[in-house]
């Protein structure tokens, strides 16, 4: 039974351990100077006796911090895993919508967001995790009716298309911003392919997005397997049968 090590970073960001991997998802946030793991800052400690893969979804200030190149440093042989839109001279692969890349011992499949870069669908140590980025159902009150049907129609043909997929851990979306809509995401994500665990993400320091969670009746069927976050630096040890 695969155990796996989850750490929230903040926002979007999670340190995720399996067996023979560490990955880092969207880090952005490196303060306060100084702190370590226990506050979600990453420090040269956590990278040392692993295999270490950085995934960055795409662009965007909350998703993204150069400094994550500064880890090859104290880590010459980690890999980035970056949206191709982002521009970088570093090292780094650079991944396309769409596509599939085996990576020896790692297979990473990339979705197109409905905001910008990518969402990874992630294969390691017999498991498969699920990153959305800002991959997401965004519905917004105040914008046209028809450029939330587009909206929609895009964001549930990208999901559609993970149909068949055994997902052991999601990361998904739901951002408190949305309202009564902050869920449709991720309920529509269930409903149509599902996880083992769901870990809420991109509430950044609103968690009373918990709290509709725990009491909107289309989450009664899967609310058992969310993880409730409640500070920066949690972590989680989980069980996949």
């Amino acid at each position: 039974m695969p155990s796996v090590s989850i750490q929230y970073l903040y926002h979007s960001g999670f340190a995720v351990e399996t067996a023979s991997h560490l990955f880092i998802f969207d880090y952005y946030l490196d303060t306060p100077r100084g702190c370590g793991p226990d506050q979600g800052v990453v420090s040269p400690a956590m990278l040392q006796d692993r295999d270490v893969v950085v995934f960055v979804s795409h662009s965007h200030g909350d998703h993204y911090n150069p400094a994550i190149f500064q880890w090859r440093r104290v880590k010459p042989q980690i890999r980035y895993i970056l949206a191709d839109e982002i521009a970088t001279k570093e090292d780094v692969l650079s991944v396309k919508a769409g596509k599939t890349y085996p990576l020896g011992g790692l297979e990473v499949r990339t979705l197109d967001s409905t905001d910008l870069g990518v969402a990874f669908l992630v294969k390691a140590d017999g498991l498969c995790l699920y990153h959305a980025g800002d991959l997401n159902w965004w519905h917004w009150n105040d914008e046209p009716e028809e450029a939330n049907r587009a909206m929609a129609r895009r964001y549930q043909q990208q999901i559609d298309s993970l149909k068949g997929e055994s997902i052991d851990i999601a990361f998904i979306p739901v951002d408190p911003r949305q309202e009564e809509n902050a869920l449709l995401g991720l309920d529509y994500f269930m409903k149509q392919v599902g996880a083992r665990w769901i870990v809420p993400m991109h509430f950044g320091s609103n968690g009373s997005i918990f709290d509709r969670i725990g009491h909107d009746p289309r989450t009664a069927s899967y609310r058992d397997r969310i993880l409730q976050i409640s500070h920066r630096g949690q972590r989680f040890q989980i069980s996949i049968p």
